[in-house]
């Protein structure tokens, strides 16, 4: 699940070198220091594993990531989404197909608007990596912002939740999470805007879409939070098996921000109508390239769509 996400956003964007506009040089917003030294992996009978993630405290770089130029952008309105609304996708992993994972928009809880991605591992890629999970992110209906994120995945049959606090008015991501049977706690402070790699792609959905768009944001995926700097690169024609589409394509470079050497390439389509689906994505993580690829949808009101046989001319 952590993979998966991070390569469909980490929002983008939960690892080729496509460079995004340049923010302007300045201290960026750093970290702060760990409330709790991270623990190391364990599997379910509690003997310790290799770790598939650094889970060293995040530290203060000596060369800080730069501060975004600006805040996102207003959101175009109305929202392309709504409660009931179900994507299905297929991932690809080092060229092979590696499982399954749906987007939900969920009911109205509590004056939040929670969404849900849920991913599983393939029987033929459960040999390399077993991963079964789901995130929610709770954004506000309005603003597409989240006010917390949980996560709960197994990854080789080692547990790890997390849950994440979002803080509007101090800029703060606090983070609290297990790995097997060992808790852990980060504090971190962000820039501008924070996302989380669940609901980001949410958020993207509703950018005003132009040629040049620049957009900038940090967002939490793995415990870590991350900067994020893309563009809207171009309009054009994506051709899949679920259907014919105009499309925007976004490209842009997430950089740890405890460890700006750390990077990750995301690339996405999202279609230009309004419904504003996300049709592909893709990232490369430490197995190399991922995908996650459009092939069912389904929104109130409307006739469900799936995926028929057919050519696919968008490559990876």
């Amino acid at each position: 699940m952590r993979s998966v996400l991070v390569a469909s956003l980490v929002l983008l964007a939960s690892a080729t070198q496509a460079q995004a506009p340049a923010a302007a040089p300045a201290s960026a917003a750093t970290p702060a220091p760990a409330a709790a030294q991270a623990p190391a992996d364990s599997d379910a009978s509690g003997q310790d594993v290799p770790p598939v993630q650094d889970m060293s405290p995040p530290t203060t770089p000596a060369q800080p990531v730069p501060i975004c130029a600006n805040a996102l952008p207003p959101l175009r309105t109305p929202v392309a989404f709504m409660p009931g609304e179900l994507l299905e996708f297929d991932l690809d992993a080092m060229g092979a197909n590696a499982g399954k994972m749906t987007m939900k928009v969920q009911r109205p809880d509590k004056g939040a608007l929670p969404v849900q991605i849920e991913a599983q591992t393939n029987t033929f890629f459960s040999k390399v990596r077993r991963v079964k999970g789901v995130g929610v992110s709770y954004l506000h209906p309005r603003t597409l912002r989240p006010s917390r994120y949980t996560e709960d995945s197994t990854e080789n049959e080692v547990r790890r939740t997390a849950d994440v606090a979002f803080g509007a008015k101090d800029r703060t991501v606090k983070v609290d999470y297990v790995v097997g049977q060992k808790p852990g706690h980060y504090d971190y402070t962000y820039d501008k805007d924070a996302l989380d790699v669940a609901g980001a792609i949410y958020l993207m959905r509703q950018l005003p879409m132009k040629e040049g768009l620049s957009v900038c944001f940090d967002v939490y995926g793995i415990r870590r939070l991350w900067r994020l700097q893309g563009t809207v690169v171009k309009r054009e024609h994506v051709s899949l098996p679920v259907g014919e589409f105009d499309a925007w394509y976004l490209t842009g470079t997430a950089v740890r921000l405890d460890r700006p050497k750390q990077k990750r390439e995301v690339h996405v389509w999202i279609s230009d109508d309004a419904r504003r689906l996300p049709l592909v994505a893709v990232g490369t993580l430490d197995l190399g390239a991922v995908r996650a690829t459009l092939t069912a949808y389904s929104r109130p009101g409307e006739k469900e769509k799936r995926a028929t046989k057919g050519k696919e001319e968008l490559k990876w």
